[in-house]
């Protein structure tokens, strides 16, 4: 197994669905977050009527979930993963921002986007963004800043942890291929059963399964097996 730590990814897409890359629309992280936090939010309806002590909340809907992280950026060379550089953080800052950030004139709509570290896998849209410069070169440079980032998910349940370890086919797994593996094999693994390779082709747009380049990031979805065998 490799030792090299893993870094968050953002990809923007130009559809819901998740098809189309935006052209330039990737960004890998320099420096992890220290953590990130999810907000779940259960809409209910609890307007009491005229003239009555109480009332029953009724349940309304359970509304996306949302996530919050904090970005480092730093070019001091000081923190590790992140080399010093004579240009500052003001162009890694427009990195993140164009992938998160830039309005899509072809959508008409700011980019959907697909975040992965680890066990995360959210897909949604960025609410909000602030970014703080902290540190600066005599000449007024910035080479440290924090960019925070709020982002709203889809559905209730499109947020999917995929706990270390566990291979329950409720969860969405993320695998990376190595030398050897086949689709069949790996869904073997992940589901208990071979046969759901076509699943996964359709789902990560493979054309063809017999191909699968070591070194792919591939996302095994949740699969409703009852439905699947009726």
């Amino acid at each position: 197994m490799s030792d090299e730590l893993s870094k968050m990814k953002i990809v923007a897409y130009k559809d819901p669905e998740f098809n189309e890359k935006v052209e330039e629309g990737e960004f890998t992280s320099l420096v992890n977050p220290e953590s990130y936090s999810y907000k779940y939010k259960i809409d209910t309806d609890d307007e009491q009527p005229p003239g009555t002590s109480a009332t029953e909340v009724k349940f309304n809907k359970i509304k996306p979930e949302e996530l919050d992280f904090e970005f480092i950026f730093d070019s001091t060379g000081a923190l590790p993963g992140a080399p010093a550089s004579e240009e500052g953080v003001v162009n890694d800052v427009e990195k993140l921002k164009k992938v998160v950030l830039e309005y899509n004139g072809e959508t008409h709509k700011p980019n959907y986007l697909r975040i992965s570290w680890g066990t995360l896998l959210f897909k949604g849209t960025l609410t909000q963004m602030d970014v703080n410069f902290k540190l600066f070169k005599s000449d007024g440079t910035p080479i440290r800043a924090k960019a925070k980032g709020k982002f709203k998910g889809f559905v209730e349940d499109n947020l999917r942890a995929a706990k270390e370890n566990a291979q329950s086919p409720d969860l969405t797994h993320i695998v990376v291929v190595k030398e050897g593996d086949t689709l069949p094999l790996m869904c073997s693994r992940v589901y208990g059963d071979p046969n759901y390779y076509m699943h996964v082709a359709a789902y990560n747009n493979i054309f063809n399964f017999r191909k699968v380049e070591a070194g792919t990031e591939l996302f095994f979805p949740p699969i409703d097996k009852s439905a699947q065998e009726k």
